[in-house]
């Protein structure tokens, strides 16, 4: 009798253990809900009114209308194969089509202790805001019809084959890669695009000798704020769990953030006699770009050297590609989002080790057991990615110019402005 009391005991508990382990986690569903907003909100409106600032006033509504354009078309893209594409099983380079139109997922089906669709959904938003970085590379010069394109084909073709090597079990996250957030998903992707993107295009119209100054700093400083604010869901949410990995995730995003801006501000200070406010915000999107992929990661201490780093490399990087090489990479993005999610990437596994006192991490990844494994598995990460993106970048911008018939709009539309001449609009009317 005694014995048959204990089985039957030790069934339920298993049933009990079993059926936590399957069931729905109301906290961590609540938090990743909240992120989602709050990474769909970098884009609409972060950084759209931070890009639209930075831009000079007659093409203040063609960046406007190609993040919301971008936005709509990678979430239909996102539902009808890219989901499928960078997280179906499929194999180590790339996903199946098992969850085409999410196909057998309905409103119980889970991934880990949260519903698959807000999974599905909270990856949208990084699929939303990967392709709307790359604008900031061609703005106030190419076709919005070849803006769409492009990023269309870009999202399936880089972006969702990249996703899954690193985050849909591929075989960088077999090699045991750290990225926690997207440093080689969607900064060096991104960036690299972006720079490759201003290589074919070429120049705007004047360009060094023309100043071509921000219309509305205002605009830029109010949309740099929402991306601050918005980083924590990016960061904090990607622990998929209400949890210390996410708060301690935030932590050092807004440590790095804050380190990235200051440093930005006084190599300004100490060169030009003046800290500028748009040095400032730069240098704290370069802070949080570059703590992305070590932010689950690294402790507080790691963070404050990340977000030093982040602002004086990415300081000179933005001059060496103006300045030196002349490419006008027109609102920065490779030297912010491409050398910060290098940087942040390799150092990743430096900061990770739990052996470096203040500033020590949470660990190597599984099977790994020493700072130059961890280090040598950041560089394949990163040189694979770059690689493979600035290969089919620049495929798909020569496939977008012969089907548009030309990336570019005409010198007279490029003078007059992309409002008037993509849009028919004018951002002011006063």
């Amino acid at each position: 009798m005694i014995k048959f009391i204990l089985l039957s005991l030790f069934s339920l508990l298993s049933f009990s253990s079993s059926a936590t382990e399957n069931s729905l986690n109301g906290a961590n569903t609540a938090w990743i809900l909240t992120s989602t907003a709050l990474v769909l909100l970098m884009t609409l409106p972060g950084l759209a009114l931070f890009y639209g600032g930075l831009v000079r006033r007659k093409n203040i509504l063609s960046i406007l209308m190609q993040c919301f354009a971008i936005a709509s078309i990678s979430s239909v893209l996102w539902l009808v194969v890219g989901y499928s594409l960078a997280f179906g099983e499929g194999n180590a380079w790339i996903g199946d089509f098992s969850k085409v139109l999410m196909i057998g997922i309905d409103k119980n089906t889970l991934s880990g202790d949260i519903p698959e669709s807000l999974f599905m959904l909270f990856q949208m938003t990084f699929a939303v805001i990967t392709p709307a970085l790359i604008i900031g590379a061609f703005a106030e010069r190419m076709k919005f019809s070849a803006v769409l394109l492009f990023s269309a084909l870009w999202l399936l073709v880089v972006y969702a084959p990249i996703t899954h090597w690193v985050w849909g079990g591929g075989w960088l996250a077999q090699m045991g890669l750290y990225d926690f957030a997207g440093g080689t998903v969607v900064h060096i992707t991104a960036g690299v695009a972006a720079l490759v993107a201003a290589v074919v295009l070429g120049p705007r119209l004047g360009f060094p000798k023309t100043p071509m100054m921000p219309h509305n700093l205002t605009m830029t400083v109010t949309g740099a704020g929402l991306l601050w604010v918005g980083w924590f869901g990016f960061n904090g949410g990607s622990a998929l769990a209400a949890s210390g990995d996410a708060s301690m995730a935030m932590l050092v995003t807004h440590i790095s953030a804050s380190m990235g801006a200051l440093t930005w501000a006084a190599i300004e200070w100490k060169k030009f006699g003046k800290a500028s406010v748009l040095g400032a915000v730069t240098g704290m999107v370069a802070g949080l770009g570059t703590i992305t992929p070590a932010s689950g990661f690294v402790g507080p201490g790691g963070a404050l050297i990340i977000g030093l780093l982040a602002g004086l490399v990415c300081f000179y990087a933005t001059v060496y590609i103006k300045q030196k090489l002349k490419i006008d990479d027109s609102l920065d993005v490779f030297p912010v989002h491409g050398v910060g999610g290098i940087l942040g990437t390799l150092l990743a596994g430096i900061f990770s080790s739990a052996e470096l006192g203040a500033f020590s991490g949470y660990g190597f990844a599984e099977g790994i057991s020493t700072m130059t494994e961890q280090v040598t598995v950041q560089m394949i990460g990163i040189l694979s990615t770059i690689v493979y993106t600035a290969i089919v970048s620049y495929l798909l911008f020569k496939l977008v110019a012969l089907m548009t018939n030309g990336l570019r709009v005409s010198e007279e539309q490029e003078t007059t402005g992309l409002d008037l001449n993509e849009h028919d609009e004018s951002g002011y009317n006063l």
